[in-house]
């Protein structure tokens, strides 16, 4: 064995050398324990948000636009689809296609400069639109949720985008793809990771292991959403054949509510009213099918009330005060497509108004962010009396049936095509006092 002597102050440089490796050390250790992120209320982390409603609660925005238009403070192109976007701190995860080739998006939400991609063949899918993915990543436990048109789901690394566990619902259930392809964003209760495959299913957020399965159903294009009922965790989905309300513990149904419609087109997800004394779910389809308010007693799915005032195509709507908010036609006969306002508890009528096409929206501090389908962002309060828009400003061009998402004073929205654009519309600082 050989010793080696340092001289005194060689022995402080050292001693002082390994006392940073080891704090360096420590630091790593520290980093890598905690989560990547830890989800907030003002983060928008899978589809329609924070409660799966459509709607953020941060009134921290200007509703306004400068006299230049909407301020974009950048765009991306991510490709042909019609994804929306999810954001947790500084990072969005989205979808697109390119030359047989879906991509999920990992960008930074300051540049909009990549982070990470993922990548994997797979048909656009382009049965009379563009084509490309439907469905919104979605974010839990640091993880990334995504689903393809012809079936591909993936769970991903948030932070890397490594692939955690994968497969294809085709071969996971036996049912065909769809007309339009899966379309539905994954919904995360705990640990199941829920998607309509045919049958509505859970897999495990862990392992991708397959958890339950119901009966077999006609496939839908929209997505499910959880509420709770007497403390028991509860999951609802429209597809193309009913309306369903299961355990998410186990998938056993609660209640099934028939709801056939014209091209087999349900691409909607329900809303759910828990504010009054009975639970109430809104459900909407396309093509004249129009929409139903029904109650959940017991076992039972019963109607409250039925018109077709309001036949959401695509767009889901808003439930905000008493009132549904959502456009009523399809994306075929654009110019006759309105946005209108129902009283929820009788389906009554209180505004349409044209000129949107077939837009989409969400709210914010009792106002309704809409975008039209041909990329103008309007802000108008979400009140029962009329639609008077306080601003308007293009945002951007082409086909836009994508919901735009604020998120922490920027909006973002796409169009088919793939451009996605953030738009600035965070409050000026107040002016600085001045001495006399």
């Amino acid at each position: 064995m050989v010793f080696v002597h340092f001289s005194r102050p060689t022995q402080m440089l050292v001693a002082t050398a390994q006392a940073i490796i080891v704090v360096v050390a420590a630091g790593f250790f520290v980093q890598a324990a905690q989560p990547v992120w830890q989800e907030t209320p003002d983060d928008w982390a899978h589809w329609r948000g924070p409660h799966c409603d459509g709607i953020y609660s941060s009134s921290d925005w200007a509703r306004d636009f400068p006299q230049t238009g909407a301020q974009i403070d950048w765009e991306a192109a991510v490709g042909t689809g019609f994804s929306s976007v999810s954001i947790v701190g500084n990072r969005l995860w989205t979808m697109g296609h390119k030359d047989g080739i879906d991509t999920v998006w990992c960008l930074d939400t300051t540049t909009g400069k990549t982070i990470w991609t993922h990548t994997y063949p797979s048909a656009i899918v382009d049965n009379l639109h563009e084509g490309g993915p439907g469905s919104t990543p979605t974010f839990a436990s640091g993880r990334i949720i995504t689903l393809g048109k012809e079936g591909h789901y993936f769970c991903l690394d948030a932070q890397s985008g490594a692939v955690i566990w994968k497969g294809m619902l085709p071969e996971l259930t036996g049912v065909e793809r769809p007309t339009w392809g899966f379309s539905g964003s994954a919904l995360v209760c705990g640990k199941h990771v829920i998607l309509d495959a045919g049958p509505l299913v859970s897999l495990d957020l862990e392992t991708g292991t397959l958890l339950w399965k119901t009966k077999d159903f006609a496939p839908g294009y929209g997505s499910a959403v959880s509420f709770v009922r007497d403390g028991e965790p509860l999951v609802a989905l429209l597809n193309n054949d009913a309306l369903l309300v299961a355990r998410v513990a186990d998938g056993s149904l609660v209640a099934e509510f028939p709801w056939n419609t014209s091209f087999s087109t349900s691409s909607t997800t329900p809303v759910i009213d828990t504010s009054g004394p009975e639970i109430r779910l809104w459900i909407s389809t396309g093509y004249r099918r129009g929409g139903a308010m029904l109650r959940l007693v017991g076992d039972s799915l019963e109607r409250v009330w039925e018109n077709k005032s309001l036949s959401n195509h695509m767009a889901s709507s808003i439930l905000w005060k008493g009132h549904l908010y959502g456009f009523d036609g399809n994306s075929h006969r654009a110019r006759s497509v309105s946005l209108v306002c129902l009283d929820a508890a009788t389906g009554e009528e209180r505004w349409r108004e044209r000129g949107l096409g077939c837009g989409s929206l969400m709210l914010a501090d009792e106002t309704l962010i809409v975008l039209s389908d041909q990329g103008e962002l309007v802000f108008a309060p979400a009140s029962p009396q009329a639609f008077t828009p306080v601003a308007r400003g293009d945002a951007l061009d082409g086909k836009c049936w994508t919901v735009p998402v604020l998120v922490r004073g920027r909006i973002y929205c796409r169009n088919a095509d793939g451009r996605l654009v953030c738009v600035n519309v965070e409050q000026p600082a107040p002016a600085a006092a001045t001495l006399p």
